[in-house]
């Protein structure tokens, strides 16, 4: 009498998980596949499948534990039930076949498109039109990839099941028929524009609305305008990858605005009102008297919003004093006239500055 818990090597108590287990293991280790023409192995290979067949099933082997034996029960490792035992154990395995049926449905790839936009189309938005190309359902044959007029036939290798059945070592295995790439039909008068695929290369155009506060790097996605899916499946997605071209004069950061913006000394000195451009277009700036180069001025909602926001940042001005390179007779005799009463006093306050300095560090 056979042992089956002998077999498979478990205990009489195993669980159910347990023997499934070690008959994987015993039945990667001696399928046909991988002993060809190797007679003990296949004998081994039925003994295993016997064993897990009977044990498997809560029935057949409380029937054995009682009485040692599954006579009386049917069936063998050949037995009723054992094809969903094969196909859940084996179900990797024969995935190398090339599948068990016709070809699944498939969702197309996805495309990108870089766009480039301008400092003043990213704060404030835009709609832009692009054109780009894309794999599209070929309008002479709607598709079908045969002549208009002309239907595909039905696969005489499968007869349209998209799978061809055989027999791999004792048992009967599917697989993909190569003849029509498990589709079922085979295409005999191939439409002239397509050549029979069904889909054509052309250049779409489409209309894309840029929101306000965009930056380089932003993603939009354009749903199913990507390649067409495969065998039914759904068009991938359109990603269309922002990127902000530099500015002349503003340099952007994050919601914020940056400029820079030249004074003469009789108005960093005295102080002036003066003419600053915007992204929005000119707007005033006071200037103090007595504002010093690289000073930081705000003016206030002239940034970039967020997106989805609609509140916008500030623009913020670094003035810099802007030193003449010619000067006329009378602008000099004007200024040596203002150094001699001026006196030196700014010469002398840096002077008193390095003085502290030094005189800290010598103590």
């Amino acid at each position: 009498m056979k042992d089956y818990y002998d077999i498979l090597g478990v205990s009489r108590d195993a669980a159910a998980d347990d023997l499934k287990r070690a008959f994987r293991q015993l039945a990667m280790k001696y399928h046909p596949d991988r002993n060809p023409d190797n007679k003990q192995s296949e004998d081994k290979f039925k003994e295993i499948n016997e064993a897990y067949s009977c044990l498997s099933d809560p029935q057949k082997r409380a029937h054995y534990d009682r009485f040692g034996s599954s006579e009386g029960m049917g069936g063998g490792y050949a037995g009723a039930g054992f094809g969903d035992i094969f196909e859940d154990i084996f179900g990797d395995l024969f995935g190398a076949f090339g599948g068990t049926g016709r070809q699944r449905a498939a969702k197309g790839s996805d495309l990108r498109y870089d766009l480039g936009i301008s400092l003043s189309e990213a704060v404030f938005g835009a709609e832009k039109t692009i054109d780009f190309p894309k794999w599209e359902i070929c309008k002479e044959c709607k598709g079908s990839g045969s002549e208009p007029g002309k239907s595909p036939e039905t696969c005489p290798s499968c007869k349209g099941a998209g799978q061809i059945r055989f027999q791999q070592g004792f048992f009967s295995v599917s697989k993909s028929c190569s003849k029509c790439q498990g589709t079922g039909h085979r295409i005999t008068h191939p439409c002239k524009k397509c050549k029979g695929t069904g889909r054509i290369k052309e250049n779409k155009s489409i209309s894309l609305k840029i929101p306000a506060g965009v930056d380089t790097g932003s993603r939009l996605r354009v749903s199913g305008e990507g390649e067409l899916g495969e065998y039914g499946g759904p068009s991938g997605d359109l990603y269309v990858v922002l990127n902000v071209e530099e500015h002349p004069f503003f340099k952007r950061e994050g919601t914020e605005i940056f400029c820079e913006a030249p004074v003469s000394f009789p108005q960093a000195a005295l102080g002036a009102e003066i003419e600053i451009p915007t992204i929005d277009g000119a707007a005033k700036l006071k200037i103090p008297p007595g504002a010093q180069s690289g000073r930081l001025f705000t003016i206030k909602g002239k940034g970039a919003p967020r997106v989805g926001g609609h509140q916008r940042g500030n623009q913020i001005v670094r003035i810099y004093v802007e030193v003449p390179t010619k000067l006329t007779p009378r602008q000099r005799e004007l200024l040596e006239e203002f150094t001699s009463i001026n006196g030196g006093e700014a010469a002398k306050g840096f002077k008193e500055k390095l003085k502290d300095l030094f005189s800290g560090v010598e103590n």
